[in-house]
């Protein structure tokens, strides 16, 4: 496993470009297996997650053409539908969460389809209850084999529309369902669906392909199922709204001045108003982020005046993938804020790190942590840390930048499923990071 070795406490500066969407990506990719025609998907990351579901693709005999960078032309039109028989899919398919919505496009077109219990990062139970009631609901037969670990799914002539209230806004979940539902007969409503803007381009992508999708951006979608679904000549993947909050709480920990260019702020939500309650500066430049170098930011706090308090909640709310780097942010505020992660009940145990690199936190239960911020006046100690997961791994990262001395952070590849180049781009800002194999 390879390490970063970093050296802290210095003050970035510079323009940064944010990657493609990482989990639009991964939807998108799974979209191409829906059609026998060419797609032609640009601004794709070059990063662990998307790696390991193309190569997935590969294997299935998708066809991949690499035209430029993050440019890619994807057909689909001779699968080998027994490789997901094969122990290499099973490795594959476990080693990522996005594997799992390979299940509705493979189960719509051919029939069936074997999955693995995807993997991922290691937050907690996450459950894969929203895609297969879903799916079954859409009249699929499911199997699970209790000692291979996988579901066995099939249906005897085509799936069937049908009225889906889901029990949890699921994006994956979602995205599942929509895909399978392109091609079901007759018309299908899902209700509480998430509404994400990944969603929302990834059913855009099914429109340009034929599908019949009404609702995009609300919770209440209705698909009405066509028998094909044809190519796409070009789609873009949006830039990654987790990456640009990444920069934004790199910026402001650090007292750096980073400009992050073309975010498409209209599909930020309400993130850059949560670093804004952080008290932290950030300029809207047409369509860039500007954010000047500040010595102090100060925690707003509530209209009654009590502490502020951020959580996550689904689309517009705030995306849980913020939260570990909000966490990180707040050790250098100026006050205090409860930190309250809903979604998933390991996420925050990485604090323990923190706590050791100098930080005041409190973990109050596996969702609850308030953070009494230092203001600048006791810096964070470098620490030899490991990345448990994504966004774990990048929030350590952050933390390590700015604290004082040298820091090691192994586990790395944890980072590079969700970050492109992540030390090369940081080093153009100035940063002292150095990957150690």
């Amino acid at each position: 496993m390879g390490t970063f070795k970093i050296k802290g406490g210095l003050s970035l500066k510079g323009e940064i470009q944010p990657q493609g969407a990482k989990n639009e990506s991964l939807q998108v990719l799974c979209a191409v297996l829906l059609t026998s025609e060419k797609l032609r998907i640009k601004n794709i990351p070059e990063i662990g997650d998307v790696k390991c579901l193309m190569q997935i693709l590969k294997d299935l005999g998708v066809f991949v053409k690499k035209n430029g960078i993050g440019d890619y032309t994807f057909q689909a039109k001779n699968i080998n539908i027994e490789y997901l028989n094969t122990k290499k899919f099973h490795e594959y398919g476990r080693s990522i969460r996005g594997s799992i919505m390979i299940a509705g496009p493979l189960l719509a077109r051919f029939g069936k389809v074997c999955i693995p219990i995807p993997g991922g990062d290691r937050i907690g139970r996450r459950r894969l209850d929203a895609h297969l009631t879903g799916l079954k609901l859409l009249g699929s037969n499911i199997h699970y084999h209790n000692e291979s670990k996988y579901f066995d799914l099939r249906i005897k002539n085509n799936l069937i529309g049908e009225y889906i209230l889901m029990e949890e806004a699921s994006i994956t979940g979602t995205a599942n369902i929509i895909m399978a539902a392109t091609l079901a007969k007759g018309k299908t409503t899902i209700y509480n669906a998430a509404c994400e803007p990944y969603i929302q381009q990834l059913c855009k992508l099914l429109n340009k392909m034929g599908a019949k999708i009404k609702g995009i951006g609300s919770n209440l979608i209705n698909i009405t199922g066509v028998k094909e679904l044809g190519g796409c000549p070009q789609h873009t993947i949006l830039p990654d709204i987790v990456e640009i909050g990444s920069w934004i709480g790199l910026a402001a920990i650090t007292c750096s001045e980073i400009r992050i260019k073309n975010v498409s702020w209209k599909n930020l939500g309400i993130v850059p108003k949560t670093f804004q309650k952080m008290g932290i500066k950030l300029e809207k430049e047409k369509d860039n982020i500007y954010i000047p170098s500040q010595k102090s930011y100060q925690i707003k706090k509530s209209f009654n005046n009590a502490i502020l308090t951020i959580s996550d909640a689904p689309w517009p709310g705030l995306t849980p993938d913020l939260l570990s780097i909000l966490t990180v942010v707040a050790t250098q505020a100026k006050g205090s804020v409860l930190i309250h992660q809903k979604m998933f009940e390991s996420r925050l145990f990485f604090v323990d790190k923190l706590i050791e690199m100098g930080a005041q936190i409190i973990l109050c239960d596996p969702h609850r942590a308030t953070v009494i911020g230092l203001n600048h006046q006791s810096t964070l100690r470098g620490a030899i840390l490991n990345s448990p997961d994504i966004r774990a791994g990048i929030s350590l990262l952050i933390a390590a930048l700015s604290a004082k001395g040298t820091s090691i952070i192994k586990n790395i590849e944890q980072i590079d499923r969700g970050y492109e180049n992540i030390d090369e781009r940081l080093r153009f800002l100035g940063a002292n990071i150095l990957r150690m194999k």
